[in-house]
């Protein structure tokens, strides 16, 4: 995977030039791709690089292999690009994203939280988006989230530094802005999840009781092996279902 801004692997493009045939129509869903040599020939790439390419697209869930059919495009493949790492409001939104409220846009120094998830150093100057996730007039959770300092952002995600300068944020989550930020740039992701109760703060910010029980998200996304951006999500009883992948 391509870090510190440089190009993708080979692999990485020929994957996302698949999964763009597959969402734009040229390999509709329940088609069948042609086989791995027409198709090698007509990408104009290797037949190993294609193999490759192939196998990430059945693990995202975009391909399946019948026996004596071939590779078929699924009914319902995933959204382009990013499979495993979404927006909390697409991820939750059961196909019809939520709305993102902004309560703060600011600029903070490192808490306990971000010097550990972000490794940020003591003066450091770290963007803080706190937003509330609503869906038919309720609200469905709350987000903070950081980005790392300006000055590691420049180094190794420009691109994303650039997008957080830009973007207006009243209706954006950060890791929104992240992604599109990163069609050259490869991540990854990793989430714990634990039990707690609202509090008084944000069950007041939810409209929620105190008492009220609730998942706790932390999330932070990388680029090569440095931290771009961690997240909270706080999600109380009643949010519509968070799909969940656990790993050992």
């Amino acid at each position: 995977m391509a870090v510190s801004g440089q190009r993708r692997r080979p692999v990485v493009a020929l994957y996302e030039r698949i999964a763009d045939a597959v969402h734009d129509g040229t390999y509709p869903p329940g088609s069948t791709l042609p086989s791995e040599p027409k198709l090698a020939a007509e990408l104009g790439v290797s037949r190993p690089a294609l193999r490759e390419a192939l196998l990430l697209l059945q693990e995202d869930g975009l391909l399946t292999v019948r026996r004596g059919v071939g590779r078929t495009v699924n009914d319902r493949p995933p959204r382009r690009g990013f499979e495993h790492i979404q927006p909390l409001e697409e991820l939750i939104g059961a196909g019809s994203p939520l709305r993102v409220r902004a309560l703060l846009r600011t600029v903070e120094e490192p808490t306990d939280f971000t010097t550990q998830h972000l490794l940020a150093p003591a003066r450091a100057e770290l963007r803080f988006w706190e937003s509330v996730l609503t869906g038919e007039g309720t609200a469905a959770a709350l987000s903070h989230e950081w980005a790392a300092a300006d000055e590691v952002l420049d180094r190794v995600h420009p691109e994303f530094a650039r997008a957080l300068r830009a973007t207006d944020p009243a209706a954006a989550s950060m890791l929104s802005v992240l992604l599109g930020a990163s069609r050259e740039t490869a991540l990854s992701a990793h989430s714990g999840i634990t039990a707690t109760l609202l509090g008084r703060r944000r069950g007041d910010q939810l409209g929620r009781p105190a008492d009220t029980p609730a998942v706790l998200v932390t999330q932070v996304v990388r680029v090569g092996e440095t931290p771009v951006l961690a997240a909270k999500h706080m999600l109380p009883t009643g949010t519509p279902a968070l799909p969940v992948l656990q790993s050992h």
